[in-house]
């Protein structure tokens, strides 16, 4: 890649508009019918979807959140139960704080709401447990709203064909988001297609490991691949490891919990990990984290989940 290109990334054939119709070309022949974008999902469907997707791989998603939706169908369902039957449905799906901010977001759904999830950008983004990028995914998604829908999908895409380069930042950049928001269609219907079209081709095509370049619909004008697909030059993409972390020791702790029909004595809980001050130090995370609750007796529980 030459140092022009490095120093002035432009988008391929000069306009941002070449890109569109092939993607959503793609998009509309080999998406994957997903059942939170089907109409009946509604914004509710979409925002669980959003919620249990992040880190997390869509084949491990798709039973919890059947499950979850057949018995929380609306917000003020979820708000109607405690935080910790929120947590004990996540079940194994990992990062289970996810569970308390979604159950946080349908109570202020409930409360502030009317118990219907809101249309507008600046509403979502107020409730809790949402972020930038959930916000703007449930505007576009469940309201078909113009909004740049940024996740690791659609960063790695827009990377590699706008930047030449074959991975994104370690995190989010300021211009990151400026090339996202000049990449977007200008109609709102188009560009809430654009947005799950790019999330598609970087999960199903332009993927981390090994990208399917031959079957991809933007080859032609892919940046990083009309510079020979240069390496990764950058900081060291970090690897995630779970073996032997609190992470972990955490999971087993609050597995115990989610899997016992009433509160549970400690002693219980020191036969899922032998190394004594790891395993505190990971409950105590826990009671922080607002996943577990020590009682007066010394026994835990999920947070103000009572017997079943």
């Amino acid at each position: 890649m030459t140092a022009t290109t490095a120093a002035h990334p432009a988008t391929p054939d000069a306009e941002p508009t070449a890109l569109h119709s092939p993607v959503i070309d793609w998009f509309a022949a080999h998406s994957r019918d997903l059942p939170w974008r089907r109409p009946e999902a509604g914004a509710w469907g979409v925002m669980v979807s959003e919620f249990m997707l992040q880190q997390t791989p869509v084949n491990r998603v798709l039973p919890v959140y059947e499950q979850w939706l057949e018995r929380w169908p609306r917000p003020a369902d979820l708000a109607a139960e405690s935080p910790g039957e929120a947590v004990r449905a996540w079940g194994r799906l990992g990062y289970p704080r996810r569970a308390l901010r979604l159950h946080g977001a349908a109570s202020a759904i409930a409360e502030r709401h009317g118990g219907s999830v809101p249309t507008s950008h600046h509403q979502l983004l107020a409730l809790p447990g949402v972020g930038e990028y959930t916000a703007a995914a449930v505007a576009s998604f469940a309201y078909g709203q113009r909004h740049p829908v940024l996740d690791t999908n659609v960063r790695r895409v827009f990377t590699r064909a706008v930047t030449g380069k074959e991975f994104p930042p370690n995190a989010t950049t300021a211009a990151e988001r400026k090339l996202a928001r000049m990449l977007l269609p200008e109609e709102d219907a188009t560009a809430a297609r654009w947005a799950a079209a790019t999330m598609e081709l970087g999960a199903l095509v332009c993927t981390a490991r090994k990208p399917a370049c031959t079957s991809c619909p933007i080859a032609r004008l892919c940046a990083w691949r009309q510079a020979g697909s240069p390496p990764h030059e950058g900081p060291p993409r970090r690897a995630q490891t779970y073996a032997g972390t609190d992470r972990q020791v955490r999971g087993k702790l609050l597995a115990v919990l989610r899997e016992a029909a009433g509160p549970v004595p400690q002693t219980a809980l020191d036969q899922v990990w032998d190394e004594p001050d790891q395993r505190a130090r990971a409950l105590r995370g826990l009671v922080t984290d607002g996943l577990a609750e020590q009682l007066p007796d010394g026994r835990y529980r999920l947070p103000g989940a009572g017997p079943r």
